[in-house]
């Protein structure tokens, strides 16, 4: 045990978490080494089947759209995601419910004590640490099924330290290009490092880097690939998938928004299927799964007056797809955008998508140092902005910029909050907003 832990009072998850931001000289270090020995200190293991999804986009709605059909199907499930929202203990959900700090914190305590026996101290990331400490409290549930979301990347992700039964990639574009490479061959050969040698690996990108196609031939992965293994078709009401042996036909739409969805969705039947085997599931549970899914911050619609649009839109590929679906939602006379953001993504890519759309942006500051100041943003945002009829200010926090967007909305706008998971969180600290405009009575 470590010597720290003989003084350490750490009695609560935000101790914890606290604890855990100031252990590694760096936030993000992407090796497997560190967390794989305190891995194998701790016996880290499931003694069920695996799915692990990585992609830039997609992935939480792919995980959800699992865990919703799995559970239909009278599973019991454990799904990590992250980041979070609002709490820390949305990353780890057992059966569907957020995961009890309690829980976790003993968790936390069980991997401090590995990571400092032999004598061999080991320093570990937040992410790091607070994977195996989620890792730890699955693997005492008896879970029929595990779905894993990536953190960042893939082949480097703490994440990969467990060999997957089922890979899904859900789509590669530019993001994190500091640490992934700057194209999409280097960034697909990142992702497609949680492929495993003989087990299926879904690829629902229909234009996928070769770079992605190439390592699946390397470890003789079983490829999924659309287009080729697996298709879908449909029209305004329903759709229909068909794949290896198997076809879904008549399918109510998935419940979460967006046109981009439907390639979430098409990926996720094609790794059912390829796991039919080991997780057999009616064609009533894929029905009922879809029809239920509820994520928050992937293309939310919250009704009032203005309108309320959340979307954890935070690379040019996503704000492409939250473009093109606040297009489709009919005419507004003002649209307000709540926007914050990490300062190292692609902003100008970001703005030259969407701004068309946007007449009055509240950029606001975030709670964490890699964050984009509110000032900067509006500063660059100016320097391309091409509309004489747009305006822009700044705010301290998510919450003031949406005040403040509410303050000069009319009922009949719409407001967008997207950026980072921080700004969108931001506005849900307590609950879900439901606005009321100025001009309505008693609002």
């Amino acid at each position: 045990m470590p010597a720290t832990m003989e003084h350490l009072q750490l009695n609560t998850l935000d101790d914890w978490l606290a604890y855990c931001e100031q252990l590694h000289p760096v936030a993000i270090d992407l090796t497997l080494e560190r967390v794989s020995t305190v891995a194998q200190r701790m016996a880290i293991a499931f003694n069920c089947p695996v799915i692990t999804v990585a992609g830039t986009n997609g992935k939480g709605s792919t995980c959800s759209m699992l865990e919703s059909i799995l559970r239909h199907a009278g599973y019991h499930t454990g799904v990590y995601t992250s980041p979070h929202l609002v709490r820390f203990e949305e990353r780890l959900r057992l059966d569907g419910e957020a995961v009890n700090a309690a829980d976790l914190v003993a968790a936390f305590a069980s991997v401090e004590r590995a990571r400092g026996q032999k004598h061999d101290e080991i320093s570990l990331t937040y992410f790091e640490f607070s994977t195996l400490a989620i890792f730890d409290v699955m693997r005492q549930r008896p879970l029929d099924v595990v779905i894993l979301e990536v953190g960042l990347g893939g082949r480097l992700d703490a994440v990969n330290i467990i060999d997957t039964d089922c890979a899904i990639i859900t789509s590669i574009d530019l993001d994190h290009t500091a640490l992934l490479g700057d194209d999409r061959e280097a960034i697909g050969y990142e992702k497609a490092g949680i492929m495993r040698t003989g087990k299926p690996a879904v690829v629902s990108d229909p234009l996928p880097p070769q770079s992605v196609l190439d390592r699946a031939l390397e470890v003789a992965a079983d490829l999924w690939r659309v287009g080729v293994d697996f298709n879908v078709s449909g029209d305004k009401q329903q759709w229909g998938w068909v794949g290896r042996d198997r076809r879904y036909s008549g399918l109510a739409y998935p419940a979460l928004r967006g046109a981009n969805q439907l390639v979430n969705a098409a990926g996720v039947l094609a790794a059912l299927t390829a796991l039919r085997e080991r997780l057999p599931i009616t064609a009533q549970a894929v029905r009922s799964g879809f029809a239920a899914l509820d994520l928050p911050g992937r293309f939310q619609i919250v009704p009032g007056q203005p309108a309320l649009v959340l979307d954890v839109a935070h690379n040019p590929h996503a704000v492409a797809a939250l473009t093109a679906n606040l297009d489709a939602m009919g005419f507004f006379p003002t649209t307000h955008a709540v926007f914050g953001v990490m300062a190292d993504k692609d902003l100008a890519a970001m703005l030259a998508r969407i701004n068309p759309l946007i007449d009055k942006w509240y950029f606001t500051d975030l709670p964490i140092p890699r964050a984009c100041a509110a000032v900067d943003l509006q500063q660059r945002w100016q320097a391309k902005n091409s509309r004489p009829d747009a305006s822009a200010s700044t705010h301290a926090d998510p919450e003031s910029a949406l005040q403040a967007a509410l303050a000069a909305a009319d009922p009949a706008d719409r407001i967008v909050v997207f950026g980072s998971f921080y700004t969108v969180g931001g506005v849900l600290k307590q609950g879900v907003p439901r606005l009321g405009a100025r001009h309505l009575p008693n609002a």
